[in-house]
């Protein structure tokens, strides 16, 4: 077999289970075999091979009996670790919530993918409480996103774990939340495919938050076919709704303003070459100022971050005792912050944010997104470890470009579309306004392989 299972898709995986050519107990086996051998062992925090040996066993029995639960029976997938996995304790990647009681029931999302048939390996790193897009962990090692060939350079967050471990072949499929880009982010950074849902369209219980106006969720695949037979799952969906949709009939709005600022011309001119193949296979291209995006940046300057407040609601406790010296220190500092929005700066936000959606959705119709995911490739680990400064200029601008949709309640899906600087990968996020998830997977399942172009 030239690929390991878990470097598969979630597609040619299922095509092995459900014609009897691959055993799940076999393929639960050889990922762990996979994880065990790769040097790499800050991927996973926790690994839940009990469970998923007797997952992979009650799959295998069904599927002898002909009673498939079925496309995803068997399939492996990883848990970033802000969701609810019976008996263990959900840590969020903080030593402070490692000797909490263990969780009594997996998360709603986690239960509807068992009840598919997946079978759970395990929990992946994170940044710390989810608040950086750079994936940095001091207390369990950060990933080393695997596609730099010169020196370590960063997995992108907070989902880094989740899309590391997809990325490196360790698992066909990881789950991620998205707050800001921590999907949409590493799946560019590593070049995978990361579906952003819109917020709400999966159900967050057991889900711990980071800011629940803005919270949401979304799989790491090899590609978009997977992320839609995942997404129908998790609403609890026998099979996806999604159907492709022909690119001939779609026009790209593609943002003249904020995305482009301080671009590498690496990551520029990946993108603009996926552009042009599009075009060339007849979609419509539109370029305009989305007058939002600015007002957004000029709301946070007078305000504070949206992001920021509702963190600083959630933690504050815990910042003023004992467990802040535990902390990631640019995680205390960043959270902090919140501290300065007042109750009636906050209200202002969500006042000023619910008529930008509006003003958004007048301006761009039926039409999506474009523009690229992340405005550079994954810069170097080191200088960022040392130096906070650095830190935080790099982190406000990998997040960028990806936070606009959060604001704005957008779904999204970044998919690769050539390299940049050091031959490291460069997404273009296709997104659409709020609940229009259907229509953006279906044009993301015709777009994807004309975007990759030559990308592997």
């Amino acid at each position: 077999m030239s690929k390991s299972f878990g470097a598969m898709s979630v597609a040619q995986l299922s095509v092995l289970i459900q014609g009897g050519a691959a055993d799940p107990v076999d393929v639960a086996a050889a990922v762990f075999g996979a994880i065990a051998d790769y040097a790499d062992k800050a991927v996973f925090t926790t690994l839940t091979e009990s469970r998923a040996m007797a997952e992979a066993r009650a799959s295998s029995k069904r599927l002898r009996e002909g009673r498939s639960l079925g496309l995803l029976d068997g399939i492996p997938i990883a848990w970033k670790d802000l969701f609810d996995i019976e008996g263990l304790a959900t840590t969020a990647g903080s030593v402070v919530l490692a000797a909490d009681a263990p969780a009594k029931r997996d998360a709603a999302v986690v239960g509807f993918l068992r009840q598919a048939g997946m079978v759970a390996i395990g929990r992946t790193n994170m940044s710390e409480f989810a608040f950086s897009g750079l994936g940095i962990n001091p207390h369990y090692g950060t990933p080393v996103n695997p596609r730099g060939n010169d020196l370590p350079r960063i997995p992108g967050g907070s989902s880094s774990g989740a899309g590391v471990a997809v990325a490196a072949g360790l698992v066909p499929v990881a789950m991620g939340t998205d707050t800001g880009g921590s999907v949409r982010i590493p799946a560019a950074f590593n070049g995978i495919v990361g579906y952003k849902a819109t917020r709400g369209r999966h159900a967050m219980d057991g889900v711990y938050p980071l800011a629940r106006s803005l919270d949401s969720l979304g799989p790491f695949c090899r590609g978009v076919k997977d992320a839609v037979w995942i997404d129908a799952a998790m609403r609890g969906r026998i099979a996806p709704d999604v159907v492709e949709r022909p690119l001939q009939a779609l026009e790209l709005l593609v943002p003249e303003n904020i995305v482009f600022d301080g671009a590498e011309p690496g990551v520029i001119a990946a993108f603009e070459a996926g552009l042009e193949r599009l075009q060339r296979a007849g979609v419509h291209v539109a370029r305009a100022v989305i007058p939002a995006f600015d007002a957004i940046f000029d709301l946070m300057t007078r305000y504070g971050p949206l992001v920021t407040a509702e963190a600083f609601a959630l933690h504050h406790e815990r910042l003023a005792g004992p467990d802040a010296d535990r902390m990631d220190h640019r995680v205390v500092m960043r959270t902090r912050l919140g501290s300065r929005t007042s109750l009636a700066d906050y209200l202002a936000i969500l006042e000023a944010r619910k008529r930008m959606i509006a003003d958004v959705e007048r301006l761009v119709g039926d039409r999506l997104l474009a523009f690229p995911t992340v405005a550079h490739v994954a810069p170097p680990i080191g200088p960022l470890e040392g130096d906070d400064e650095l830190f935080f200029a790099t982190n406000n601008k990998t997040l960028r470009n990806t936070a606009l949709g959060n604001f704005l309640d957008w779904c999204g899906v970044s998919i690769p579309c050539g390299t940049g600087a050091s031959g490291m990968p460069v997404g273009l996020l296709l997104s659409a306004t709020a609940r229009r998830d259907e229509t953006l997977l279906g044009v993301a399942l015709a777009a994807e392989p004309v975007v990759r172009g030559d990308f592997a």
